[in-house]
């Protein structure tokens, strides 16, 4: 069993950044095309390990294991292997320990919601109402009158169909809340369970840190399928996706911590696209038994203004609950790169400005970090001509190939023209660049208790400004961000500080007084 050999302690997940490999796109170590486990392992160096690394201290590899690809490995075929395109368990294996040697922790995707229909788990249930697997999936007969058990619909947008597909074979339907290919398990059967357990025990055995589990908030189904009101959305539109059942749902995740504390330092991130700020920190558990982190995606799509991230902050600050630890992220392989999505109308210019703007806020927050791999260099979404498009909910923009120099080869998805002034090689040696940036946050962020484990609180600051104080061990900074397009002028705590980061590289180390004139999509970090 590989471990990590340095590094921090055993709260390194509230205390790291973590950064999000996508297989696919990271790195290609056969000419192929498509990425692989080796590509990783090969390009380790850039993410630790060395005095020019990023300096990241985990990293969650997004499924690799075998899939027919239908949602692009969130379709598992099989839980405890890799997928021949990606490599082999052995690469895996030396992948895990490469990583660990240079100090970093490395989880991996489980996707509990469902399965791929080609697993044998499937095959075997759809095969004949009696078979002893046909309640590991979620059946029901038609309606009354024919057709789905009720009007549940699937999640992707593009696509969106009914929650249900009806099976030739013995003529009723099962659920998959996304995919027709992705039936969902029946998490109410104690075989998925106890198989489950299996699954994670043998990767947690095998060394890994833990896991990045997908749409956690939909694992378990409600009893009965038909009836009940239909909740809204946070828009104000019934929300016809299939729920969960949360009561079940919550004891199951305490059931899995229980099973995670039997392991040294390992933890647990769940994807919980829910948006109501009350139900989403009881992923967390009341007494923090439950998910180590959530994801917070009202933080991730909010839009582009001081008070609409100074107010997700404050929430999420006010309802956890107090042994419980916040994290951030900006972007994912299922949303647009921060230079894209702020970009005001396609200025790409101005949303690189605003990405080092959030680089900051992301990097100096209460909460642990998840870097999306590209963020680093300022990716933007790459042009995915119609006849090049793959992915069946439109997400292929984000998940362009990783530039690591100008060259533009055959892969995958088409590798963004910009790619030939933004990558890795261009910018490493560039000390105003956008790696230079993250990698001074990042530096600056582990040398400081303040802003790894430090108390928040929200400095007053003019409407455009979202500022806030970090505090530990007498250690006090203050980060003031300038969401507007005109200069604004900050007043400074305590009334003396000194500039210890600019996004713009021309500002540090100057002495200020008792306030600061940031100019437009600037954020400082200020030692009191």
């Amino acid at each position: 069993m590989s471990r990590p050999r340095a590094g921090l302690g055993p709260e390194w997940w509230r205390e790291g950044v973590f950064y999000q490999v996508y297989p696919r796109s990271f790195a290609d170590s056969n000419g192929d095309g498509i990425g692989d486990l080796p590509g990783i392992a090969a390009r380790l160096d850039h993410l630790a390990g060395t005095p020019d690394s990023l300096g990241v201290d985990a990293i969650w590899i997004s499924p690799f294991y075998p899939s027919p690809m239908a949602d692009f490995g969130y379709d598992v075929a099989d839980y405890c292997d890799v997928d021949p395109q990606f490599g082999t368990l052995a690469d895996f294996d030396a992948l895990l320990a490469g990583a660990h040697e240079r100090g970093i922790r490395v989880i991996v995707d489980l996707v509990p919601n469902h399965s791929s229909d080609r697993h044998p788990w499937f095959r075997e249930s759809r095969s004949s109402r009696t078979n002893p697997m046909r309640d590991w999936y979620v059946w029901a007969d038609p309606a009354p009158g024919g057709g789905p058990p009720n009007a549940w619909r699937s999640v992707f947008q593009r696509v969106q169909t009914a929650a249900w597909t009806l099976d030739p074979t013995t003529g009723q339907y099962y659920l998959h809340s996304f995919l027709p290919q992705q039936p969902d398990l029946n998490w109410r059967n104690p075989a998925v369970r106890a198989e489950f357990e299996k699954i994670m025990r043998f990767w947690l055995d095998r060394g890994v840190d833990g896991f990045r589990i997908d749409v956690v908030h939909k694992t378990v189904k409600p009893a009965e399928l038909v009836g009940g009101p239909i909740p809204e959305n946070p828009r104000g539109t019934p929300d016809l996706t299939p729920p969960a059942d949360e009561a079940e749902l919550h004891a199951l995740l305490r059931t899995w911590r229980k099973l995670f504390d039997e392991y040294d330092d390992r933890m647990a991130v769940g994807e919980a696209v829910v948006l109501d700020p009350d139900r989403f920190v009881q992923f967390y558990g009341e007494r923090a038994d439950e998910l180590h982190l959530a994801f917070n995606f009202m933080f991730l799509r909010a839009p582009w203004s001081a008070d609409a991230f100074r107010e997700r902050v404050e929430t999420f600050e006010e309802l956890l609950p107090p042994a419980a630890w916040p994290d951030y992220t900006l972007s994912n392989h299922d949303n647009p790169r921060a230079v894209s999505r702020y970009a005001p109308d396609g200025d790409v210019v101005r949303g690189r400005r605003r990405a080092r703007l959030a680089a900051l806020m992301l990097l100096t927050l209460r909460g642990t970090p998840f870097v999306y791999y590209g963020e680093e260099i300022g990716m933007a979404d790459g042009p995915v001509p119609q006849d090049r498009i793959v992915d069946v909910a439109g997400r292929d923009p984000c998940r362009t190939p990783m530039q690591w120099d100008g060259t533009v080869g055959d892969s995958w998805l088409p590798v963004n023209p910009e790619t030939g002034v933004v990558n890795v090689e261009a910018q490493r040696g560039d000390p105003s660049s956008m790696f230079s940036l993250y990698r001074r946050l990042i530096a600056e962020r582990r040398a400081s208790p303040a802003l790894r484990r430090g108390s928040y609180q929200t400095v007053a600051s003019p409407k455009s400004v979202f500022a806030y104080l970090r505090e530990a061990d007498g250690e006090r900074r203050v980060v003031a961000l300038n969401f507007s397009s005109r200069p604004a002028r900050v007043p400074i705590p305590g009334g003396r500080g000194k500039l210890r980061l600019s996004t713009d590289p021309e500002r540090d180390g100057a002495d200020i007084g008792d306030s600061i004139e940031l100019g437009p999509d600037e954020g400082v970090l200020i030692d009191l």
